[in-house]
């Protein structure tokens, strides 16, 4: 499975955000120098995040981000939900009740399909951004 840089870029700046926390906010300029991201992506990224109640908007001239809740608070699968969207890695076990094959999705394979992606699931529940400093 891949993902994309929305995921790459979105982690490794909450991670770096996690890592300043004791400072307060962080200015997004700061983390896209440090991290190496285009501002304006960083910018499109942490739009999401704060949609998703992840990194809260510090007013002032000492602004930037912070974390909306502790780093121990936040897990993985929260972090790419918000930034690439429901999480549905196969085709053929969409929400949607869309249909992907000409199987109309209820053959053996979708049974497999579907214990995999709720492992992936789980697994990025069980790790915290704080397991990752």
């Amino acid at each position: 499975m891949i993902f994309s840089t929305r995921s790459t870029y979105g982690l490794r700046a909450m991670i770096n955000l996690a890592k300043h926390a004791k400072l307060g906010s962080l200015a997004l300029g700061a983390i896209a120098k440090e991290e190496k991201i285009s501002l304006k992506y960083l910018e499109r990224l942490f739009s999401n995040l704060k949609k998703a109640s992840l990194v809260k908007a510090v007013k002032g001239a000492s602004g930037g981000y912070a974390l909306a809740r502790k780093a121990k608070q936040i897990n993985i699968y929260d972090i790419i939900k918000a930034l690439e969207g429901e999480f549905n890695p196969f085709h053929c076990t969409g929400k949607k009740e869309k249909i992907y094959c000409n199987r109309l999705c209820k053959c053996e394979v979708t049974y497999v399909l579907s214990r995999v992606e709720q492992a992936i699931s789980r697994s990025l529940k069980d790790i915290k951004l704080a397991q990752l400093l």
